[in-house]
């Protein structure tokens, strides 16, 4: 049975970069892997199928050598695919595959053989950072301190005294792994001597105790754009912990909050507040300053406004940071009923309310409660 084309088996270009490519072989071996599809024969062959391609198109030399002639350009070197099955891959097979792609799902590298020594990015780091409203509103810049692994000057991330030398390590005779095997079963596992480096430290370096990094403290100076809102964060490209073997630093994430301001709710690119009025000016009408981020405007407020209205402020919001209009501000006004009233002023209310009479015309709202729960109590007899 003739093989299928390596690119279409994986779903990807024949101009398709390294990225796309190992993209593409996560999405079907996750898809197709055995421990997901047990006892499912088809699967499995999918599995192995998907395995191959990836072998062969993520190696340079050997996807060359599939460009110009094809399967028969690289038949024989895809170890551990055919009859031998899994069990038998070489320095370029299935076991160094599984670890590449899967370390970071099941937690390990499933038996791979990747290099040890070979340079490791850096961890990405993530601080938390909160905000008044104004300065997330308007942008600012501010000083972080920012604790982190860096490489080690005295030894130059090597983790020995200058002048001594790293050796093979006795135990895994350089492996960084050893092999424990008891009756049929053998467990291979990182070398608890070298931690996986394959290498020895004879002496190690005073300052970082063989670790090949210390722990400092950076001051940063971020720079917070305008328009910012909680959940947003701002990248800082290498400022996360150095690498490891040469490798480069990770990234810093500066995750923004906002914190709560006393006068106003942010939603989105709205504001929010609340305006208490005294029930002269709702009755009569009037006019107030009220606040927004930028200093006090007037609002006009019509005779007989009731309590909850909502009046908008066009513009009068935030601009947000991926661009577009600025928001409104929206105020909602609250009756406020007056307090610590003198007998006098309380004289003159019990004056007013006489002068309303039983007439329900000053009260439309009240009127419309009133008669729905006089309804209600009528419908509930029997």
């Amino acid at each position: 049975m003739s093989k299928r084309d390596y690119y279409e088996v994986l779903g990807v270009e024949r101009g398709a970069d390294q990225k796309e490519i190992k993209k593409a072989y996560r999405r079907l071996a996750q898809k197709y892997h055995p421990d997901r599809n047990p006892d499912d024969d088809t699967s499995a062959e999918k599995f192995r199928e998907v395995s191959e391609a990836y072998e062969v198109l993520a190696d340079g030399e050997k996807r060359a050598a599939y460009d110009q002639f094809g399967h028969a350009g690289v038949d024989g070197q895809a170890g551990g695919f055919g009859g031998g099955g899994f069990g038998g891959a070489g320095a370029g097979g299935f076991s160094d595959i599984f670890g590449d792609v899967f370390g970071d799902i099941f937690g390990g590298g499933g038996g791979g053989r990747r290099n040890p020594n070979a340079p490791q990015r850096g961890s990405d780091l993530r601080y938390n950072l909160e905000l008044d409203l104004e300065d997330a509103v308007t942008g600012t810049s501010v000083d972080i301190r920012v604790p982190r692994h860096v490489e080690c000057e005295r030894c130059d991330g090597e983790g020995a005294e200058p002048g001594s030398t790293k050796e093979t390590c006795p135990t895994c005779n350089g492996h960084g792994q050893v092999r424990m095997q008891q009756g049929f079963f053998a467990v291979q596992q990182t070398c608890p001597t070298c931690h996986g480096s394959g290498q020895h430290i004879k002496v190690p370096c005073h300052k970082c105790h063989g670790e090949g990094r210390v722990r400092e403290t950076r001051t940063l100076s971020v720079k917070i754009p305008a328009g910012v809102d909680t959940g947003d964060r701002i990248r800082l490209n290498g400022e996360g912990e150095s690498g490891v073997n040469g490798g480069p630093p990770g990234d810093l994430y500066v995750q923004v909050a906002i914190k709560p301001h006393p006068i106003f709710q942010r939603d989105g690119r709205h504001l929010q507040c609340e305006v208490p009025i005294n029930f002269v000016d709702a009755a009569l009408g009037g006019e107030l300053e009220v606040p927004t981020l930028d200093g006090r405007v007037k609002l006009k407020i019509p005779a007989e406004t009731q309590t909850g209205k909502l009046f908008r402020l066009k513009g009068k919001g935030v601009k947000p940071v991926r661009g577009g209009p600025a928001g409104d501000l929206l105020c909602r006004v609250v009756l406020e009923t007056p307090i610590s009233l003198s007998e006098e002023q309380k004289e003159l209310l019990r004056k007013f309310q006489e002068s309303l009479g039983e007439s329900n015309s000053h009260s439309p709202r009240k009127k419309s409660f009133f008669d729905g729960v006089k309804k209600f109590f009528e419908d509930m007899k029997p």
